[in-house]
């Protein structure tokens, strides 16, 4: 009993320096969350792209981009091929416009779809959107894209070009330079922009698809899990960071660590385990009364983060679930 007694208060100091480093985690992705408010007046929180997500997604595009021209340019020639030079005058030409277009409108076509993302961003989880909350416009698109002319192709035209003299040499450094202004531009501004998504008021937001799980409390639970009744103290002893811990410990782990959980949460509330009680159907009751405890003192604005929280709290404060 005295050893117990004496883990107690290191076992709250590991538990707060745990809360210490999630509520540090959140803050810094709290960062990169921007709310915006659309015409409608609704507020949109919505976590802004990183560089490198950017930058990854703008890769995989070009990437794609180089792919494509190849296979056209190779299929156009081997369907001109039998017609002599003729043939190779005519698949030269269309192998030029397939480039142009791909070049100069890759971006614009699949950005100005529904999804408002090309093939890279979606594959990382972004999209654009209109900085000021509205509907993205095919003239944001046009802009922002047209820029890219200037930012990154011109650029590069000018880094690849051979250099005969000196003049060469330094229209070569000036298009470095211009190169590096354009390219480190995102890192400088807090929202991550290019000079184009200034320009068209847009920028790049993370968006990943979800799948949503199935709601526990929606699944018809064990027959035993009905015979409980918590008390208000006893529910109050937690918060809602430990209502999603005991959530994904009810999904997903073994039974033997739902057995030890269910012993932590009895020794928090000093709840004795009844004879042939289940520890599932304990922890079934449990959750679900728990979740409805804290989301009614969410609707008269009482909002219990977790067991530390100041507010009500329950008995042996000290231990973890």
């Amino acid at each position: 009993m005295m050893a117990k007694a004496a883990t107690a208060p290191d076992t709250r100091r590991e538990a707060l320096k745990r809360r210490d480093i999630r509520l540090k985690e959140q803050a810094r992705r709290a960062k990169r969350v921007r709310a915006l408010v659309t015409p409608e007046g609704a507020a949109l929180n919505l976590k802004i792209a990183t560089a490198s997500e950017r930058a990854g997604a703008f890769l995989l595009d070009f990437a794609l981009q180089i792919m494509l021209i190849i296979a056209s340019v190779f299929v156009i020639a081997w369907m001109f091929s039998s017609m002599g030079f003729q043939g190779w005058a005519v698949a030269g030409s269309l192998s030029a416009v397939i480039v142009f277009l791909l070049r100069n409108f890759y971006f614009i076509f699949f950005e100005i779809g529904r999804k408002a993302a090309t093939p890279g961003k979606r594959a990382l989880g972004l999209r654009v959107a209109a900085r000021n909350g509205g509907r993205l416009t095919a003239n944001a698109v046009l802009a922002r894209n047209f820029m890219r002319e200037l930012e990154v192709f011109l650029p590069l035209s000018l880094l690849l070009m051979t250099v005969e003299d000196e003049v060469s040499a330094w229209i070569r450094l000036m298009g470095i330079a211009w190169t590096a202004v354009f390219v480190l531009f995102p890192l400088f501004n807090r929202d991550k922009l290019r000079v184009g998504d200034l320009i068209a008021g847009t920028i790049v937001i993370h968006a990943p698809k979800t799948r949503l799980k199935k709601d526990i409390t929606s699944a018809a639970p064990l027959a035993a899990a009905t015979a409980y009744n918590f008390t208000a103290a006893e529910l109050d002893a937690y918060g809602i960071h430990e209502l999603h811990v005991l959530e994904d410990v009810l999904r997903q782990s073994t039974r033997e660590i739902k057995s030890r959980v269910a012993e932590r949460i009895r020794d928090k509330i000093g709840r004795e385990k009844a004879a042939g009680e289940e520890d599932l159907a304990f922890l079934e009751a449990y959750y679900a009364a728990l979740r409805a405890r804290l989301e009614q003192r969410m609707l008269f604005g009482e909002r219990k983060e977790d067991k530390f929280d100041t507010g009500s709290k329950g008995p042996q404060e000290g231990k973890t679930p």
